[in-house]
């Protein structure tokens, strides 16, 4: 790939997670824009951080596995259309194995009669190295790769391109790099393409998928009930880019959902990656067609010196049971055999959830119903299996009236603990293995920035008009959210709906900046209540006309380890918006 191919370059995404749509591969490559135009290139994210903790199970059970399986899959169904189209493939489908991925796909085509180019790009894995890094105890350590190895595997001409642990947007930055020859000092380019492939990376999340306006783009005549179709972005040589969809697909592409996915598991206005630093508070959306929202003006600056590194460690074991309580009386039903069960239990850690009443006078026995939770977790399997669930079937016939579960207790199951850490880029090497085995060092950066996260933190007091005659309703009436984890740490973007009143947005936005501060956000969410004050921070970005909240160690140790009903914080965004607050009459 040169920069001498085509004004633009078509870049989609077939895959958001380890788990996604399977027939998306062939879905992008089969499918055209409006006006005919085929992809370029075709991506697939595949890691996550939990993704890594289960590949790491994978390989203590079989060495030679440690990648995605399914994308293999989807490669033996769709590689021959793939060279016909002339589109390359690029993913971090290898994970903590690249190498003997690529040789899987070396295998497959061969299968098919096919002659195609694999590359791989290798160096993140610091297992080996654990102990000298200060990493002790690690299943898995990997260091976040850019994409210059990926842009440097495509010059050479390879057809398929699989990776370990690069950062999700590298999968876009990487071929854009090569087609356009950026070179690593053009940090305003290499910000724009991080921006495009922080949008594609979770698949459908940018095209109407977990979006809170989802009932508007029903409104507006989106049929939702077709499958959702997977983001491209029309790239451009000075980064600037346009999210879109292929034609006749579900689902729709509107600011909003761009909004949606920008603000997704970010945390300050500076977005760091291992290439470039980049100004999430200089970018700009504009709908400039159906299904079509160009992206521009995004800023960039130096990377850190330093590589991220994703670490996970085995934490112990885990067991949950789900009591029913029904009726009258549920929180005295609840105390009552939360006082039998607890003394018997020997787990490190206890963790009950608290039930609220029913709806008054239901007319299912389901609607008179509320689940009570008790999740135990400790070093040692013996305190969560017989010890624990022994104990709670017991109750059956001496507890609280109409005591059932909603299925038999379960085996306790192992659970992981995700960390991250940081190392210098010189414990690190960053190395593409090109298709005719040449082995090749991607050097590292030539210049380093330190960024500063206080750049965006809301000011207090906010600088904003005196509130008038308001009315108290949902956050949500013209707010959306979207929010999700890091670690033990949870995101939560908010941002004013663009289907609203031209003449009131800039009002909302400025509402909404307003009545953001952390002091609110342990009003409308009181678990965070317990939290020091330093672990809630709010961002703004005025641009997107949103705010994002940090609220860290929200989730505890992280998605595996964590005992809260929404461990990924998932569903935190839905729960704030649907939180009462006064809104200004004008802004209604």
């Amino acid at each position: 790939m040169t920069g001498t191919l085509a004004p633009t370059l078509l870049v989609g995404n077939c895959s958001g997670f380890y788990g996604d749509r399977i027939s998306a591969m062939r879905e992008m490559l089969e499918g055209s824009l409006e006006d005919g135009r085929t992809l370029d290139v075709l991506t697939g994210d595949y890691l996550a951080e939990l993704t890594m903790l289960i590949l790491g199970k994978d390989t203590m059970r079989d060495e030679s596995l440690g990648y995605a399986r399914t994308h293999l899959r989807q490669l033996e169904n769709c590689l021959g259309l793939a060279l016909e189209r002339g589109t390359r493939i690029v993913s971090n489908a290898g994970g903590l194995n690249p190498a003997g991925l690529a040789a899987k796909v070396r295998e497959v085509a061969q299968g098919l009669g096919l002659d195609v180019a694999v590359a791989h790009v290798e160096g993140d894995d610091l297992r080996a190295r654990a102990a000298e890094l200060g990493l002790d105890g690690a299943l898995t350590a990997n260091a976040y790769l850019g994409g210059f190895g990926i842009a440097r595997a495509l010059t050479a001409g390879a057809d398929v391109v699989v990776t370990g642990r690069v950062t999700d947007a590298s999968l876009v930055v990487g071929p854009a790099a090569a087609h356009f020859g950026w070179s690593a000092d053009q940090h305003d380019e290499l910000a724009g393409a991080v921006v495009a492939g922080h949008v594609l990376e979770c698949g459908t999340q940018a095209t109407g998928g977990n979006f809170s306006g989802f009932r508007s783009l029903a409104a507006a005549g989106v049929d939702l009930s077709q499958p959702l179709g997977f983001p491209v972005a029309e790239i451009e040589a000075d980064g600037s880019s346009t999210i879109t969809k292929h034609a006749g697909t579900g689902g729709a592409v509107t600011v909003d959902t761009v909004t949606a996915q920008l603000v997704y598991e970010i945390q300050s206005t500076r977005y760091l990656g291992p290439d470039v630093t980049t100004h999430l508070d200089t970018v700009r959306l504009e709908q400039v067609g159906p299904d079509r929202v160009r992206v521009s003006d995004v800023v960039g600056e130096a990377p850190p010196e330093q590589l991220k590194v994703c670490v996970n460690e085995l934490g112990g074991w885990r067991n949950t049971v789900e009591l029913v309580l029904t009726g009258l009386d549920v929180e005295a039903k609840a105390d009552w055999v939360r006082e039998q069960l607890s003394p018997r239990l020997t787990a490190q850690e206890v963790t009950w959830s608290r039930p609220t009443a029913p709806a008054a006078d239901a007319d299912t026995e389901e609607g008179a119903s509320v689940l009570l939770r008790c999740t135990v977790t400790d070093p040692e399997q013996g305190p969560v299996a017989k010890a624990f669930t022994g104990p709670a079937v017991e109750l059956a016939l001496g507890s609280y009236p109409g005591f059932t579960m909603t299925g038999p207790p379960a085996a306790p199951t192992p659970y992981g603990v995700y960390r991250a850490a940081y190392v210098d880029r010189s414990a690190v090497e960053h190395v593409v293995v090109l298709p005719d085995g040449t082995r090749e060092r991607v050097p590292d950066p030539t210049a380093y920035a330190e960024a500063d996260h206080t750049l965006g933190l809301r000011p207090s007091p906010y600088p904003a008009p005196a509130d008038t005659l308001n009315r108290r309703l949902p956050l949500g009436t013209f707010v959306h959210a979207r929010s999700g984890d890091k670690g033990g740490d949870a995101n939560l973007g908010l941002w004013v709906s663009h289907d609203g009143p031209d003449d009131k947005y800039a009002a909302r936005v400025t509402w909404l900046a307003k009545i953001i501060s952390p002091r609110k956000v342990r009003e409308l969410l009181p678990e965070t209540a317990a939290l020091p004050d330093e672990a809630i921070e709010v961002h703004v970005l005025p641009n997107l006309g949103a705010v994002n909240v940090v609220i860290k160690g929200l989730l505890g140790r992280g998605v595996a380890a964590s005992t809260r009903f929404d461990p990924q914080a998932k569903g935190l965004g839905e729960w704030a918006r649907a939180r009462s607050v006064h809104i200004q009459e004008g802004l209604l």
